[in-house]
């Protein structure tokens, strides 16, 4: 299977929206309906994800997809939420960067499941160990547990998130888990005493219901409440049916009526249960929390309620919506706003892109003074009578010119023929879309109260649980202060959730839902078209498009790549932006693809910074490869060294042991011939003293140490013949040895060469014996010490072995030139004696024969092979012949393991090129170079040749 290293490999439409042509609605659903098909519900725009809901398993999030996008670049593989994932955390763990994961969209869109995706993916590439997986095995289990409480079947989701959840996911300096802290946003709790036609209560009922034992479900008969918390059925009857006030020192009891009553019971089982998940999210924290005070690396995933348009919608979905526009009001802040203010900051010249900013929503529902939040606050503290209706006339009046506002009892006049909005409601046009809110329930839900007399009530709960739920129960705590307003409250918490957002670096999953039904294979281009709108997504690409799709400090810059410049490898001296401008020339980068901003460089196209990472990448693996031969050879000599001097210790052992053996054998030879001799002294005292005569003379007699000295005194007696022979032969070996131990490497090294000559040429060529006498130098030139040559040493790299000047004949008039003789490791060269250029250069591969004659002249051919015959056999003449064969020998056979041919003939045949002879039709002629007795070829200067065919 072939090895993707780019989102632009085997694409199916485009990967990044940024590379999108043209550029339009059209052709941006299109692109994203072409990939869904393709099962590719990934797409980016620049750093932002495009995440399409399914509805259905993919075989996209195995073990094996997660070490397939760990430590790569953004860029460098197919769209997928790992990869976004993976760049927050190497962010987070590389450059100490607190990282937040903003995942948003519709109900349905799958928000819910990308934040388990991305949890999971960073669980699985963080460290391991018993104590970091308790952890993230416990940040993963707690997923579950929120779930079951806080989601519900709805009409558009099957696991719809009723409640808003933000986690921080805590980390140390190496990236390892340490914990977490998790913040719930407005659980809708209403869901609890009602819910809209056709969906269901909470999940955990049903689970309760499908799981729990028979016993079980018996004690949770509704009938049996008092028995479950513990508390005395009289007193739960009189808060269900009593509601007492007090002012300063008066209390005042008041019955309630059937409604109140039924307000009472369904505004218990609201807090009971808002309550219960609050402790439950406070549980969990405890059990999640980092156990340590070190400075901890911080990345938060925002999982909550999207933008929803219900048939009818009330205030529970007006504080969601006003949340979603918050939240789009930071990603318009942090993504497309900061876009534009950054390029300026930089002094980047770019086109500017008119978006639309939701800000002016935003203070429609929040400002302090005419925001929709504060006049239903206003409605509710006022005295008086205050009903819904009053609560839609405040808004009327303070609203009715807003642009984004609408009502039928609006005093604006464009309004009053509208006849789709009712009396009782009002519109506001969100970034989404309009959205319809009925005002009824407004006033209740905002004031959100819990009569006093049931919070005493539930305080008096023998069960400890419920009792700790309701704290201003307590009547030793009475505090006749009115609590703050559901939407206040909200408020305050969106603000604390945006705070922290803008803290972080924002990292953005825009979640699409393609259909209605629920149902895999469908893409409803009209839904999508909505979605894409509401989330300016198409503006987030003009933006991209418009500037660059990349862009980073210098500082940063030049350390990750100035490895690809050997002017800023390994460290650069000057000023960072002089290094990446250095780093950019050398690497010949269009001056069109990056700008140099004041504190930036800002890289326009995503391949630019592709070819960047190839780069790097191979850079990297070079590098590695070196350091890597380096430590080899390190280890190899070290090993080495230790095993010589083993081999040193051992053999010394191992010498002495041979010693003492030998030395016992020689005692008991020495004692078994002794006692021959005493016996036979004895028993031929004449012959005995013969032989006593002949040692004592050969003592004083002995010849000189050196292996030449031919010297060897006479043999005294004829029965001694054999004898004075070995003694003979013993002691040349022996002198022989003593005479070889004086000689240093260097020394060996020339004997061995002189040695090597003798097999080769004694008894063969005439020459021989007067060089025997001669030492070899090899380096008669002196070249490397000499200026003269200068220009050739530093034509030559490599270590010279021999530089002669010799005579080389000429293929065209048979004339000798001098030459320069060279030969090295691994090539035979020769070069103008004058002006020190080569002429000549041939691999000792390609070396198949010297021929010489048996006289006493210096001339040689060395004979090339057909394929490097290119100028034919080279024809020399050298007073140093027996050296310059021996050494040309010995290296050939060092570097080929092959044997070099020394002919030594008095006739021979060499190859020349038709130059030579150009009567000579053919392109190459073998010729036979004959030698006469007593000819000075050295000093005639000319060499006959007699053509021969063959």
């Amino acid at each position: 299977m072939e090895v993707k290293t780019s989102l632009l490999d085997n694409m199916i439409g485009v990967g990044d929206m940024v590379l999108l042509e043209p550029l339009n609605e059209d052709s941006f659903i299109n692109n994203l309906k072409k990939r869904f098909d393709h099962n590719e519900v990934y797409t980016y725009i620049g750093s932002v994800v495009i995440s399409i809901n399914p509805y259905r398993s993919l075989p996209i999030y195995t073990p094996e997809k997660v070490e397939e996008y760990r430590n790569r670049n953004f860029y460098e593989l197919s769209p997928h939420i790992f990869a976004l994932s993976d760049e927050a955390y190497r962010s987070l763990r590389d450059q100490d960067k607190d990282q937040c994961i903003l995942i948003t969209g519709e109900s349905g869109a799958g928000k819910t499941e990308a934040s388990k995706l991305v949890m999971s993916y960073v669980a699985a590439v963080c460290g391991k160990g018993a104590e970091v997986n308790q952890v993230k095995e416990q940040l993963l289990q707690s997923n579950p547990v929120l779930e079951a409480f806080g989601n519900a079947k709805t009409v558009r989701n099957d696991n719809s998130s009723r409640f808003g959840k933000y986690m921080d996911i805590e980390f140390d300096f190496k990236g390892d888990p340490l914990g977490g802290v998790i913040s719930n946003y407005l659980l809708e709790k209403s869901r609890v005493v009602k819910q809209p036609r056709g969906e269901r209560n909470f999940h955990i009922f049903y689970q309760i219901l499908s799981g729990a034992s028979e016993d079980f479900l018996c004690k949770c008969c509704p009938c049996e409440i008092c028995e479950l918390t513990g508390i005395d059925q009289s007193v739960l009857e009189r808060a269900f049916s009593f509601r007492t006030v007090e002012a300063k020192q008066e209390k005042v009891s008041t019955t309630l009526n059937v409604a109140q009553a039924y307000y009472a019971r369904d505004a218990l089982a609201k807090n009971l249960y808002s309550r219960l998940f609050s402790w439950l999210v406070t549980r969990i924290n405890e059990s999640i929390k980092a156990q340590t005070k070190v400075r901890k690396k911080v990345m938060g995933v925002l999982d909550i309620y999207g933008f929803e348009i219900f048939e009818d919608n009330s205030f529970e979905q007006f504080i969601i919506n006003y949340c979603n526009e918050k939240l789009q009001q930071i990603f318009i802040e942090l993504t497309l706003k900061e876009e534009q203010e950054e390029y300026i900051r930089e002094g980047i010249e770019w086109t500017h892109i008119e978006y639309f900013n939701n800000a002016i929503i935003c203070d429609l529902i929040e400002n302090n003074q005419t925001g929709i939040l504060a006049m239903l606050d206003e409605e509710c503290l006022r005295p008086g009578t205050v009903t819904d209706d009053t609560f839609l006339e405040k808004l009327n009046q303070v609203c009715a010119t807003h642009q984004h506002f609408e009502s039928r009892m609006s005093k604006c006049s464009r309004f009053l023929n509208d006849t789709s909005l009712p009396h009782s409601c009002f519109r506001i046009q969100h970034y989404a879309g309009k959205v319809m809110y009925q005002v009824e329930g407004f006033v209740d839900k905002n004031n959100d109260l819990l009569y006093r007399d049931l919070s005493q009530a539930m305080w008096k709960a023998n069960h400890s649980l419920i009792k700790a739920l309701f704290p201003e129960g307590n009547p030793a705590k009475i505090n006749l202060k009115r609590p703050p307003t559901a939407g206040s409250q909200f408020k305050a918490s969106v603000a604390t959730l945006m705070k922290n957002l803008q803290t972080k670096n924002p990292n953005y999953i825009r979640c699409i839902k393609p259909n209605d039904k629920k149902a895999a294979h469908i893409f409803n281009d009209a839904l999508v078209c909505h979605q894409i709108r509401y989330l300016g997504l198409l503006e987030n690409v003009r933006v991209r498009r418009a500037g660059y799709a990349f862009r980073q400090a210098y500082e940063p810059c030049l350390e990750r790549y100035k490895m690809l410049c050997k002017q800023t490898w390994p460290h650069w001296r000057g000023p960072a932006r002089a290094g990446v401008e250095v780093l950019f020339n050398e690497l010949e980068i269009p001056e069109e693809e990056f700008s140099f901003g004041r504190s930036k460089i800002f890289i326009r196209n995503p391949r630019t910074l592709f070819k960047l990472e190839d780069l790097r990448k191979q850079r990297l693996e070079d590098l590695a490869t070196l350091i890597e031969k380096i430590y080899r050879g390190w280890k190899c000599r070290t090993r080495f060294l230790l095993m010589k001097k083993s081999q040193i210790v051992i053999a010394s052992w191992y010498r002495r042991y041979a010693q003492q053996k030998k030395y016992q054998k020689i005692k008991s030879s020495a004692i078994i011939v002794q006692s021959y001799i005493r016996g036979w002294k004895v028993s031929f005292p004449s012959l005995w003293l013969c032989m006593q005569k002949y040692f004592l003379e050969m003592k004083n007699k002995m010849p000189s140490l050196s292996p030449i000295d031919k010297n060897w005194p006479a043999r005294p007696y004829l029965f001694l013949d054999s004898t004075h022979k070995e003694l003979k032969r013993i002691f040349h070996l022996w002198r022989c040895k003593k005479y070889r131990d004086q000689f240093t490497d260097q020394q060996k090294l020339i004997y061995e060469e002189k040695l090597e000559a003798s097999e080769l040429f004694k008894d063969k060529k005439a020459l021989y014996p007067a060089s025997v006498g001669q030492p070899f130098q090899g380096a008669y030139l002196e070249i490397s010490k000499n200026p003269k040559y200068k220009k050739l040493k530093d034509a030559v790299d490599e270590k010279i072995i021999i530089a002669e000047v010799v005579n080389k004949i000429n293929r065209a008039n048979g004339k000798a030139t001098s030459r320069i003789f060279l030969l090295t490791k691994n090539n035979v060269l020769l070069a103008d004696q004058k002006s020190g250029n080569i002429k000549s250069e041939v691999p000792l591969g390609d070396v198949t024969k010297v021929s010489m004659s048996s006289q006493n002249d210096g001339f040689f051919a060395v004979h090339l092979k057909e394929v490097a015959a290119g100028k034919g056999d080279f024809l020399l003449s050298s007073d140093h012949l027996i050296e310059m064969a021996t050494k040309l020998y010995r290296t050939t056979l060092s570097q080929t393991k092959q044997k070099l041919n020394i002919e030594i003939s008095d006739e021979y045949v060499s190859c020349l090129l038709k130059s030579a002879f150009p009567s000579v039709q053919h392109a190459k002629k073998s010729h036979v170079i004959q030698f006469a007795q007593g000819c000075e070829f050295l000093a005639s200067k000319r060499v006959w040749l007699s053509p021969v065919s063959f």
